[in-house]
């Protein structure tokens, strides 16, 4: 089971486990633990700091080994085309994925499964943000410079392309620099330190960091918001035992808001319930990824 203590050790040890791809252990080792208990691995796209993800999930691991009554083991990665691999190469079982990298995942491995989203992943947008008071509009950012999240993220990347290019904005022409910070969170910090003109990261971060007091809406603030479109969801390999994946599945639909647990957990996936989701539902995601070029 996880341990507090192991937690927060692993807020210091993480970001040194993601430079290496290191495994970190969801629950403390027991030396009179079965060995032969089963172990669920789960892993994560790194669209937020190490220590978050690791915050996120440590509640959410703990109900999962109850519910299925096995062990989890969170596997950090240092990129997103790490979890595909890993999906692919059938070294993680379970993977919290944008719609991108669902759509890369489903391609790689020919049936990779989504099995839950979040309600509001149904509507997802992205939040265009910049520091210059005297940029109003997305055209005024012609000449300016320019930060995405990473290349692989579907809001903090892929979509807003796909919404720019609607405009005939081709930012590695439009802007005079393009750059990648690698995450939402360091996105709104590059804009609030000058580092970029302006950029963009998915809504859900956004606010985030604004409730959280994290971003100076007194300097940052949003310029445009995309159209919605599906995003985010969790995963399984195709070949992962069916009565385990229906119930994964059951495990993430029984969470309940009412219940001061299952609404805790829900808080820390920016959350009000899962919902049901399927491979179709992220077709126009893979049809926006070849219309800019970044699937072949």
């Amino acid at each position: 089971m996880f341990k507090r203590p192991l937690a927060l050790v692993a807020q210091c040890l993480l970001p040194i486990l993601f430079a290496f791809g290191l495994t970190l252990p969801a629950h403390a080792e027991d030396p009179a633990k079965d060995s032969t208990r089963q172990v669920l691995r789960v892993s994560a796209i790194p669209d937020e700091a190490p220590t978050e993800l690791l915050r996120k999930f440590t509640p959410l691991g703990q109900y999962l080994e109850q519910q299925l009554d096995m062990d989890v083991r969170f596997i950090p990665v240092t990129d997103y085309a790490a979890v595909v691999e890993s999906l692919a190469a059938d070294r993680v079982d379970l993977a919290w994925l944008g719609g991108f990298t669902f759509v890369q995942a489903r391609l790689k491995t020919g049936d990779a499964i989504p099995l839950v989203q979040r309600e509001q992943d149904k509507t997802f947008t992205s939040k265009f943000i910049t520091a210059d008071p005297a940029i109003k509009t997305l055209q005024d950012l012609q000449g300016k410079s320019f930060v995405f999240g990473s290349i692989s993220s579907t809001s903090g990347s892929l979509m807003p392309r796909y919404f720019m290019a609607q405009d005939n904005i081709k930012p590695e022409q439009f802007f005079s620099r393009v750059a990648y910070s690698g995450a939402h969170d360091a996105t709104a910090a590059w804009v609030q330190a000058g580092k970029a003109d302006a950029g963009v990261l998915n809504a859900s971060v956004w606010d985030k960091l604004v409730a959280n007091g994290k971003v100076d809406t007194s300097k940052v603030r949003v310029l445009a918001t995309t159209p919605p479109y599906f995003d985010y969801n969790w995963t399984v390999r195709g070949d992962l035992d069916p009565a385990l994946t229906a119930k994964i599945k059951a495990a993430f639909l029984a969470l309940d808001p009412a219940n001061p647990q299952h609404k805790a957990i829900l808080a820390l996936q920016a959350a009000e319930r899962f919902i049901a989701t399927s491979p179709e539902n992220y077709r126009s995601i893979e049809e926006a990824a070849r219309s800019v070029g970044l699937l072949k």
